[in-house]
């Protein structure tokens, strides 16, 4: 996995931007639509700087925040010490995601986005994720989409650049950090989760329409509303969710085999 300490201030860049904006809102929508009002115990796994640990935290949950990256743990213990209203809901931990051990529990909502496209494979680590998820709980992942490789450069008119990632069939490219990341798809992952006892869940696109904006776009409260939620309308609808540049997939821990 990369070392993320080289790539952090760039994250929060992106994350505060319109773009970041659009991807951390659609997936903390989708997951607290499949979870229960009431507080529930969380894991999120490759937290970054704390951005979704935080947004949970803030909705009432517990949760266990880890990451490979020292430098990332710091950068998210930072942001919560000017939440210290939500401190007593939140621990770090730095752990690989692929040989992850929280002293064998298990979590209600099991999160593990935007590190997948950095691990060779995704197997090892939805193996390992999918054995925390308790009875009733969810595995939520969010990953690079591979069905759409070569889209967001083509959009760009970066069109060598994207007929040759296309052709190829490739699912390695250039993220928006600078770094080479791989892909899944939705129906890969999906199957993973079935391997391991879970049920999968109608699965989600993210950014389909504005993937291609300058890093610099900061929308107006207006232009992002609406952005916001025509992203929403069509996230979990074909086709437009195959050329999503994020794939988002979830999936329950339900013993009977049922998706309720």
């Amino acid at each position: 996995m990369s070392d993320f300490v080289t790539v952090g201030a760039e994250y929060d860049t992106y994350s505060t931007s319109g773009r970041g904006r659009l991807r951390h809102d659609l997936v903390f929508r989708r997951v607290q639509a499949e979870l229960p009002e009431r507080p529930v115990r969380v894991l999120d796994a490759g937290c970054g700087t704390g951005e979704m640990t935080l947004r949970l935290a803030a909705a009432g949950h517990l949760v266990t925040a880890t990451d490979t990256s020292d430098g990332m743990l710091a950068a998210a213990a930072n942001r919560l010490s000017t939440r210290p209203e939500l401190a007593a809901r939140v621990r770090f931990l730095r752990a690989d995601v692929e040989v992850l051990d929280v002293n064998s529990d298990t979590f209600n909502l099991v999160c593990c986005h935007g590190v997948l496209m950095y691990l060779d494979e995704p197997a090892t680590a939805v193996a390992r994720l999918a054995g925390m998820v308790a009875p009733g709980g969810v595995l939520s992942v969010l990953s690079k989409n591979r069905s759409a490789t070569g889209f967001r450069e083509a959009l760009r008119g970066e069109h060598a650049l994207a007929r040759g990632l296309i052709e190829s069939g490739t699912g390695v490219s250039v993220g928006h950090l600078g770094v080479r990341t791989r892909g899944d798809t939705a129906e890969e992952l999906d199957r993973l989760a079935t391997e391991h006892g879970l049920t999968p869940l109608a699965w989600q696109g993210v950014r389909i329409f504005n993937d291609h904006r300058p890093r610099d776009w900061a929308p107006g409260p207006d232009e992002y509303a609406s952005a916001l939620e025509t992203e929403w309308a069509a996230s979990t609808r074909d086709p437009y969710r195959q050329v999503a540049p994020l794939v988002h997939t979830l999936a329950r821990h339900t013993p009977d085999g049922s998706s309720h």
